[in-house]
């Protein structure tokens, strides 16, 4: 039978810096029935390249450098305790991805019962077995990524006995639906013998849809207020049209497969007796 999935709002840095508009986003989650909200965290004199640093960037700010942009967008303990208050306030679940070990162990004063791996950070062998030794089920995005790295992953968590699931993910955004190559969920399940679930990237929903069908356990989509505001990921995420359809679906779904029991309905009697002229 057909379960739904675990559904993941990635709000991640659609927020803008904003944390009025980070609780917007939160609410939008909350009315659609998603089991998570997911931010990002990063300590930003750690992960961004030197050479990327004081590249000039024309923001709502301003042309400022990348490293301000980024300081003016990333949260710090203020919006993640905020966070964690309105959460509980409102009654949905959340997580983030860390980026580097100092904002791993950040987010572990939040006691979170899961972890989140970016497909960035999966070739980092020095974080993933920080992460792993925790023993929380982390989700494994897996872009960005060869099978090789996949691999090398998914020893560590098992040689930590730390529960994982791996997400089948396509790093381009918004990501052009040919190329998302959604059976790749099958291949990983059976190759790896884990729960696979899948992260999108498309502007569309039909692809989340037909990844659940292939037996993907964990949905997670970017959302936003608005796919034309500025950022990086605004046009890669759904907004409410998107949410809506999505979720509607899911919750459908099971109801409209039902049991596999062939039954001839009252109604289809009615409708065969007014067919029916031969005895």
């Amino acid at each position: 039978m057909l379960k739904k999935p675990i559904l993941i709002a990635e709000i991640g840095i659609n927020h803008n810096g904003k944390i009025k508009l980070a609780k917007k986003l939160i609410d939008l989650a909350k009315k659609y029935n998603f089991d998570y909200v997911k931010f990002q965290k990063r300590d930003l004199g750690v992960v961004i390249p030197e050479h990327q640093k004081y590249i000039r960037r024309d923001t709502p700010w301003g042309l400022i450098t990348y490293f301000d942009y980024k300081k003016k967008i990333e949260f710090g303990r203020k919006e993640f305790d905020e966070i964690e208050r309105y959460c509980k306030k409102i009654k949905i679940k959340w997580l983030a991805s860390a980026w580097d070990i100092g904002s791993q162990k950040f987010l572990k004063k939040y006691k979170r019962k899961v972890n989140k791996i970016a497909s960035a950070m999966v070739t980092n062998i020095p974080f993933l077995e920080f992460v792993a030794k925790e023993k929380k089920h982390t989700f494994i995005s897996t872009g960005m990524t060869e099978l090789k790295d996949i691999t090398k992953a998914v020893k560590i968590f098992k040689k930590s006995r730390c529960p994982f699931t791996l997400l089948h993910c396509v790093s381009t955004y918004p990501c052009p639906e040919g190329t998302l190559n959604l059976n790749l969920i099958k291949s990983l399940k059976n190759k790896y013998k884990c729960d696979v679930g899948y992260s999108g990237h498309e502007s569309t929903v039909s692809p989340s849809i037909t990844a659940w069908f292939l037996g993907a356990t964990v949905i997670e989509r970017h959302i936003t207020l608005d796919r034309a505001s500025w950022g990086t990921d605004q046009s890669a995420s759904l907004a409410e049209e998107g949410i809506r359809e999505l979720t509607n679906i899911i919750l459908k779904t099971p109801n409209v497969l039902g049991d596999g029991i062939k039954r001839l309905s009252k109604s289809e009697k009615e409708m065969r007796k007014k067919f029916k002229y031969w005895d």
